[in-house]
Parts: structure tokens; C-alpha cells; sequence
């Protein structure tokens, strides 16, 4: 539940919306990557239109949600997988940094594409969980 807090809290800077409120902590986790990857859009639509105020905003905004997932993780259950992930957490916020300092598009890029594809193995996930039985229904 403590993972599920500071997802919450995380995707609230980004667009709170009513379905945050009935997530499971997969969905929380989903919204995180879709925000983050929103704001990497952003940050390169700033860049290229030489708009620095916002893009400074939307890294801020992506370094927030990168350090949300970060907090989220559990070393506990989650092992090397969860040390991997704070890793590359780790290199994905330098990574914001450096952007930010130097408006570098490749960069951005390179990140944006390591992002869409965590972002595409969290869509599995919901597949491997097993179902809970609906109120009203037995299980035999």
C-alpha cells in the first residue's frame, strides 16, 4: 500500500483524474510511465520551438515522475529486477539533467525510448496476475 501512497502522489502532479482514485498499484504504475512519457514529449516540443521556460517544466515534471517509480519500487519482493530498475532510474535522471543543461535531443530521445519500452512490458502484467473472484462467485 505504502508503493500504491507514493505512486498517488507522484502521478498527482502530473493530471489527477477519477480512475486514479479505483487503480491498482499496475494501473498507478502504467499512469506514471504515461505521464512520464508525456512529459518527455513536451520537453522535446519545447526544445525544438526554443520554449526553455516549459521545457525546464516538463523535465521537472518527468524528473518528478522518474523519482515516483523510483520510490515505488520494492527491494524486498522485486530483488535484481527492482535493483535494475533503480538503476536505470537512476540513469534515466542524470540522463533528464543532462538534457536539461544542454536541450540534447539524442538524449531525449535515447531515454524516451528506454521508457516506451518498460512502459510497453507493464501492459503485460495485468495478464499475469491471477484474477480475484468476483463478489457473488465461488471458486471450486
Amino acid at each position: 500500500m505504502r508503493a500504491n501512497h507514493r505512486a498517488i502522489e507522484s502521478y498527482g502532479q502530473v493530471k489527477v483524474s477519477t480512475g486514479v482514485s479505483k487503480a491498482n498499484s499496475v494501473e498507478l504504475i502504467q499512469m506514471l510511465f504515461d505521464g512520464l512519457i508525456e512529459s518527455m514529449s513536451a520537453a522535446k516540443g519545447h526544445i525544438l520551438h526554443k520554449n526553455l521556460e516549459d521545457k525546464g517544466k516538463s523535465i521537472a515534471r518527468a524528473s518528478r515522475i522518474v523519482l515516483g517509480l523510483q520510490g515505488a519500487l520494492d527491494f524486498e519482493k522485486g530483488g535484481d529486477l527492482a535493483k535494475n530498475l533503480n538503476e536505470l532510474y537512476d540513469y534515466v535522471t542524470r540522463r533528464l539533467l543532462h538534457v536539461n543543461a544542454h536541450n540534447d535531443l539524442e538524449a531525449l530521445e535515447e531515454i524516451h525510448g528506454l521508457m516506451m519500452e518498460i512502459r510497453s512490458a507493464w501492459e503485460t502484467v495485468p495478464a499475469l496476475i491471477p484474477r480475484a473472484p468476483q463478489a457473488g462467485m465461488t471458486v471450486n
